[in-house]
C-alpha cells in the first residue's frame, strides 16, 4: 500500500429491480425481433425478386436500386426522424412506433400479392414497405441503447448495453432458423412458391410479444426527470447538429468510432460468409452452418467486452479491435482459403492467369445494386474471372485492342458488348457472346486445376469455424462497448438523435457498402484478397482518428452537469 494514499470506501452498485430487469430484457428482445424482420428480406431476396420484379431490365434495375436504398441508405433518415421524436416525446412511445412499423411492414410483405396478380403495384408496394423497414430500424437501435443505458446501474452501463449489441447477431440467427425450419417443412418447390411467406407472417407473433412487453414498460427515469424539470430540448436536430460542440462530437463518433466498427462488423459477419460462398465456392448450407457455429460461440463475448469496458474503459477496447482486425485480415482470409478450398489455393499458386488489355478499357466496377453492366472487353473479362475466383495479373495491350485472357498457353478473346436501348443491360447478341466466353473460361480454368466447387471432403471444418470465430471475436470487441460509449458522449436532452445518426451513417453506408466495394476492388485488381483493403483502411483510419480525438467516456458521466442532463456515474 502506498503511504498517504487515501482509502476510498467501495460502494457496490445496488442490484437491478425487477422493473429494471424487465425493461432491459424487453428492450433487447424487441430489438432482436426488429433485426429478424430486417434480415428476412436479405435472406430471401432471390425468391422475392422472382415474385415481384418483372423480367424487363429497366424496371428491375429501378426497383433493385430502391430496394438497396431501403436496406442501407434510408437508415440514417430513420435515425433523424425517430431520434428527434424520442428526444421530444420519450423513449417508450418511440419504441412502440418503430416496432409497429417494422412488424407491420414485415407482416404485409408476407401478404403482398405478386407481380402476376396486381402488376406494377406489387414491386412499388414492396419497395415502400422496405423503406418503412429501413426507417424503423434507423430509429430502433438508438432508442434501445439509450433506454437501456438510462436504466443501467452506475458502473455497469457497458455490461447492460452490451446485451443490445447481441441483438443483431441473434436476429440474424433467428431469421435463418425460421427460414430453415420452413424449408424443411414445405420442401424447396413449395417454399419457392408460397412457403417463403411464412417467415414474414410469423413476425406478427413476434410483433405481439414485443408490443405487449413495451406497453408494460415505464418511461426512462432519466428522461422523465429531465422533462419534469423542463430541461428537454425543443429542437433536438438543430441542437445536436447545429451547434459546433455537439456536431464535432458526432463527427468524431462517425470517423473515430462507428466507421471502423462497421467495417469490422460487416467483414466478420457478412463478408466472410460471402467470401466462403462466392470466392471459395463452399456450398451455401455448409458455409451457413459453419458461420452459425462461429456466431454462437462468439456471441457471449459481446457481453464480456461490454463488462470489461466498465472496468478498463471503452475507447481502447474498441480501437484495439480495429487494429487487431486490420493487422490479421490477410493471414486469416488466406487461412480460410487453405482450410476451406485447398484445391483453389493450389491452382492460384500453380496456374497463374493473365488479363491482357488496354488499361484505358479497365474500370473500377462499382455497382451498389449489382445491376450496372460494364460493356468493355476488359471489364467483361475481369468480371468473369472474379466470379470464377481466379486471381490474375495485368499485362498492357495496345490502345483500342480487345482484351484477352491467357491461361497457360491458351488465350481466350473477350469482346466489347452492345447495350440495350434502355442502356442498363447487354443486348441479346452480347449476352450470347458472354455466355460462350463464360463456358470457354470454365473449361480452361478447370483444365488448369481451378475447382468449380469446394470439395466437401477437403474442408477442414473445425479450423474454418475457428477462423470465423476469431473474425467474429473482433466484432465483439468493437461492437460490445460501443452503445455505452455513444450514449455517454451526448447529453440526455439530445442523446437519441445525436448518437443515432453517426451510428447509422457508419453502419448503413460505410458498412453496408463493404461487400460491393470489396468485390469491385477484387475485380479491378485481379486478387481475391484485394477487397480486404477496404475494411483494413477504414479500420486503421478510425484507429487514428479515435486515438487523436476520441475521449474515454467511462466514468465521464459525473462531468456532465445535471442541468445539461448528462449521465451520472
Amino acid at each position: 500500500m502506498v503511504r498517504g494514499a487515501a482509502i476510498r470506501p467501495q460502494h457496490p452498485s445496488p442490484p437491478l429491480t425487477a422493473q429494471e430487469r424487465k425493461v432491459i430484457i424487453g428492450s433487447s428482445l424487441g430489438t432482436v425481433f426488429e433485426w429478424y424482420d430486417f434480415y428476412l428480406y436479405g435472406a430471401l431476396a432471390p425468391i422475392i425478386a422472382k415474385q415481384f420484379f418483372v423480367s424487363d431490365s429497366t424496371t428491375s434495375f429501378i426497383f433493385a436500386l430502391l430496394a438497396f436504398a431501403a436496406g442501407f441508405l434510408v437508415r440514417p433518415f430513420g435515425a433523424l426522424v425517430f431520434g428527434r421524436l424520442g428526444d421530444l416525446v420519450g423513449r417508450k412511445h418511440t419504441f412502440l412506433i418503430t416496432i409497429f412499423i417494422m412488424g407491420g411492414s414485415t407482416f404485409l410483405v408476407g401478404l403482398l400479392p405478386a407481380y402476376h396478380a396486381i402488376g406494377i403495384a406489387a414491386p412499388i408496394s414492396l419497395v415502400i414497405l422496405r423503406v418503412l423497414q429501413g426507417l424503423a430500424l434507423g430509429g430502433e437501435y438508438g432508442g434501445a441503447a439509450t433506454y437501456v443505458a438510462e436504466h443501467a446501474p452506475d458502473g455497469k452501463r457497458g455490461l447492460f448495453t452490451s446485451w443490445i449489441q447481441t441483438t443483431a447477431t441473434l436476429g440474424l440467427l433467428l431469421s435463418l432458423l425460421v427460414i430453415l425450419g420452413t424449408r424443411m417443412a414445405t420442401g424447396e418447390a413449395e417454399f419457392a412458391h408460397w412457403g417463403w411467406r411464412v417467415p414474414f407472417l410469423v413476425s406478427v407473433i413476434l410483433l405481439g410479444i414485443s408490443v405487449w412487453i413495451r406497453m408494460s414498460m415505464g418511461e426512462s427515469p432519466m428522461f422523465a426527470r429531465m422533462k419534469a424539470e423542463g430541461r428537454g430540448s425543443s429542437a433536438p436536430i438543430q441542437e445536436a447538429f447545429g451547434r459546433w460542440s455537439n456536431l464535432r462530437l458526432a463527427i468524431i463518433a462517425l470517423f473515430g468510432l462507428t466507421m471502423g466498427q462497421a467495417a469490422v462488423w460487416y467483414t466478420g459477419q457478412f463478408y466472410a460468409l460471402f467470401f466462403m460462398t462466392q470466392t471459395l465456392k463452399i456450398d451455401g448450407a455448409t458455409a451457413n452452418l459453419m458461420s452459425a457455429m462461429s456466431l454462437a460461440l462468439a456471441t457471449p463475448f459481446f457481453v464480456v467486452f461490454g463488462k470489461l469496458s466498465d472496468r478498463y474503459g471503452r475507447k481502447w477496447i474498441i480501437l484495439s479491435g480495429c487494429v487487431l482486425a486490420a493487422a490479421s485480415y490477410f493471414p486469416l482470409f488466406g487461412a480460410l482459403t487453405h482450410y476451406g478450398n485447398p484445391a483453389l489455393e493450389a491452382a492460384l499458386e500453380k496456374a497463374p492467369v493473365t488479363l491482357i488489355a488496354d488499361p484505358a478499357s479497365c474500370h473500377f466496377q462499382f455497382s451498389p445494386s449489382n445491376t450496372i453492366r460494364y460493356p468493355s472487353s476488359c471489364d467483361i473479362a475481369a468480371s468473369l474471372l472474379s466470379n470464377a475466383s481466379v486471381a490474375y495479373a495485368h499485362e498492357d495491350a495496345p490502345a483500342g485492342s480487345v482484351a484477352r485472357i491467357r491461361i497457360g498457353t491458351t488465350e481466350l478473346e473477350s469482346f466489347n458488348a452492345s447495350m440495350t436501348a434502355s442502356g442498363v443491360d447487354f443486348d441479346l447478341p452480347s449476352k450470347l457472346a458472354e455466355s460462350q466466353l463464360k463456358k470457354a473460361l470454365a473449361v480452361n480454368i478447370k483444365a488448369a486445376g481451378y475447382p468449380s466447387r469446394a470439395d466437401e471432403s477437403q474442408i477442414h471444418k473445425p479450423m474454418v469455424v475457428t477462423i470465423l470465430f476469431v473474425l467474429v471475436l473482433y466484432v465483439t470487441m468493437v461492437y460490445g462497448p460501443i452503445a455505452a460509449m455513444l450514449v455517454e458522449m451526448f447529453p440526455t436532452r439530445i442523446r437519441y438523435t445525436a448518437m443515432s445518426l453517426p451510428y447509422h451513417l457508419g453502419n448503413g453506408w460505410f458498412g453496408g457498402l463493404l461487400p460491393t466495394v470489396s468485390f469491385a476492388l477484387v475485380a479491378y485488381k485481379g486478387d481475391i484478397y484485394y477487397g480486404l483493403w477496404y475494411p483494413i483502411v477504414i479500420a486503421l483510419l478510425t484507429a487514428v482518428v479515435g486515438t487523436l480525438f476520441l475521449r474515454e467516456t467511462r466514468g465521464a458521466g459525473a462531468k456532465h452537469k445535471a442541468a445539461e442532463g448528462g449521465l451520472e456515474d
